[in-house]
């Protein structure tokens, strides 16, 4: 890693846990009540990450400060609210929205608060250290020239599955030198005797287990926040009906198919976890406490007070 340079990691934590029931950031997975975002935040400290930023709703900033207590001192921490009214200059927000505009809009909210290489991750998966680390080693060398340079964390579409329902996935396209093409979104993946696949229409479509997933786990130079704002307008522009979203790999296909800049997959072994419906919650703690038990990560996370 190139010494002096500041990586940053924009945590998005302003989801509405619709399907969950609540707040699925803060709940307790590991066996000293840590939260998913802990062993996030750890990797990336390990990593070489310095600055936390954590795109909020603003009813959940104190109890994110609260929990987050042990951080202080260790990083740069701040918060930036996601807003329904932050649109680009000439735009309204229509009177029937009440939903976030999307994980693309939580991060172009980011545009005043990072100047330096980011990574985007969600608050409420679990990517593993290796993760950080190939997400690191590409940032130390990116820069902001043109064309953009940014990087996409793949994991392998079997490693992202809950045993307790069906998910959506973002399935990418690669190209032979490891560059994304398109991401295609999928309902309703989830695994069966058949194998892996998902359900449209009554209709079941496999999907191989080895393909490339995205787990919005993403990284960019700040240069990316201009081509992010042009690709909100163009959004904004289609007159978006009140739950379209201007998610992460809408804005990443904008500047594509604009050939303003190019996404490298970083391959990774790990397996993610996460809590995406209820019944996750014992299955997320039985995989960490395996990961404290094995030494992977301290229980407490942050050390006793």
């Amino acid at each position: 890693m190139k010494r002096g340079r500041q990586l940053t990691l924009v945590i998005l934590a302003a989801g509405l846990g619709r399907r969950f029931g609540g707040p699925k950031q803060i709940e307790s997975v590991g066996p000293s009540g840590e939260i998913l975002l802990d062993y996030s935040a750890f990797d990336a400290l390990r990593a070489g990450f310095s600055r936390l930023v954590f795109v909020i709703r603003e009813d959940v900033k104190g109890t994110l400060e609260r929990r987050l207590g042990p951080l202080s001192g260790r990083c740069e921490i701040e918060y930036v609210e996601q807003r329904l009214d932050d649109v680009p200059a000439g735009y309204a927000v229509p009177t029937e929205r009440r939903r976030p505009w999307g994980t693309g809009h939580a991060v172009w909210a980011c545009r005043d608060a990072v100047t330096e290489p980011f990574a985007v991750v969600n608050a409420d998966d679990f990517y593993g250290a290796s993760a950080f680390d190939a997400m690191a080693q590409f940032l130390c060398d990116v820069d902001g020239r043109t064309p953009l340079r940014a990087a996409l964390v793949g994991y392998a579409l079997g490693a992202t599955l809950t045993p307790h329902g069906a998910v959506s996935r973002g399935v990418c396209e690669v190209d032979e030198l490891g560059r994304l093409v398109a991401i295609v979104e999928r309902h309703g993946v989830e695994r069966r005797e058949a194998g892996i696949g998902y359900s449209d229409r009554g209709t079941w479509h496999p999907l191989d287990a080895a393909a490339v997933a995205s787990m919005n786990f993403w990284g960019f130079a700040p240069s990316v926040f201009p081509a992010f704002g042009r690709g909100l307008v163009h959004f904004l522009e289609l007159t978006p009906a009140a739950d379209d979203e201007f998610g992460l790999p809408t804005a990443v296909a904008s500047f594509l198919k604009a050939r303003e800049g190019e996404v490298h997959v970083l391959p990774t072994k790990e397996a993610w976890l996460g809590v995406t419906h209820r019944e996750d919650l014992e299955w997320a703690r039985d995989e960490i406490r395996r990961r404290v038990q094995a030494g992977v990560y301290p229980s407490p996370i942050w050390g006793r007070p």
